[in-house]
């Protein structure tokens, strides 16, 4: 059963859905974040719908001003604020008669998968997991494959440092896209590109809620965040990373992985790339993560 909630996150109202399963309460529960730019009724519902199907309550929720959420500018992207999010979507569970506060989780999807790793410090979650991990402040800072000219974050932060000046003498927020305009465009970019323009910008699962562009104070926010840096702090809770053989993505997941603390487990999905594991291969993925939370919560 899906039901339209709402809690708060340091002073703004963020809007979920929680999926219940028909079980005995209470019981173990997860947090479910989505990627950047996505929404609730995207990868994070599928993935928390699937999961109650296995017995779990499962939260998916709009970040802080995106989606159905409060928080003004609309579009910001702003990693610390996103933590605060999943930490404040443990304290909401912990408040739910269906749920074990004892026994809640962790799951984040892309960019998520480093929210809900930075968010760890919060020692009410119990276990983590991720799915095509992506560190976002490393993907700004030199592109999905590491060979993003150094002149791109360059240009960035002038930009969202001309635009804050701009706002303090009375401007609107400035913006910039996520995505490529066309799909001549989306193609020249490569796979991983096309993958992402795909996915939310075509009828695969184009959402109006979904942000399409971030406003350009986010890029200085990002380009300072490293959610790995310290992955080893969750262990001794149990951690699981799920990840596209053919992502391009695939080495953060690795490379995070390598640095994480025992017990950990590392998940490949033949034949998926970053964003197929979004909506083409959920149900190969939802099975070792529901094994993963059944063993650990």
């Amino acid at each position: 059963m899906r039901t339209t909630v709402d809690f708060d996150s340091a002073g703004l109202t963020i809007a979920g859905h929680l999926y219940t399963p028909d079980r005995p309460t209470p019981g173990p529960a997860i947090v479910v974040g989505h990627p950047a730019g996505g929404v609730k009724e995207q990868a994070a519902g599928r993935y928390a719908s699937r999961l109650a199907e296995r017995g779990f309550v499962a939260l998916a929720f709009d970040a802080a001003h995106q989606g159905e959420s409060a928080g003004l500018p609309r579009g910001l992207e702003n990693p610390a604020q996103r933590i605060e999010d999943v930490k404040a979507a443990v304290s909401f569970l912990t408040s739910r008669d269906e749920v074990d506060p004892d026994r809640i989780g962790a799951l984040g999807i892309c960019a998520s998968g480093g929210y809900v790793v930075a968010a760890a410090t919060d020692q009410r979650i119990k276990a983590v997991a991720t799915v095509s991990a992506a560190d976002i402040g490393r993907q700004f800072r030199q592109g999905a494959q590491d060979d993003q000219d150094p002149a791109v974050l360059t240009g960035l932060l002038a930009a969202a440092a001309a635009a804050r000046t701009a706002e303090a003498h009375g401007a609107a927020p400035a913006t910039f896209p996520i995505f490529p305009p066309d799909e001549r465009t989306a193609r020249a970019g490569g796979q991983h590109v096309f993958d992402g323009w795909e996915y939310y910008c075509t009828d695969r699962a184009w959402h109006p809620r979904s942000a399409k562009e971030f406003t350009l104070s986010s890029v200085d926010r990002i380009a300072a965040f490293d959610p790995f840096r310290f992955i080893d702090a969750i262990a001794p809770r149990p951690l699981l990373m799920v990840v596209g053989a053919e992502a391009v993505t695939k080495h953060m997941t690795t490379e995070a992985f390598d640095r994480a603390g025992q017990p950990k487990r590392l998940q490949w999905i033949d034949g998926a790339s970053h964003v197929d594991l979004y909506d083409r291969h959920v149900d190969r993925a939802v099975a070792p993560i529901a094994d993963f939370f059944g063993e650990s919560l």
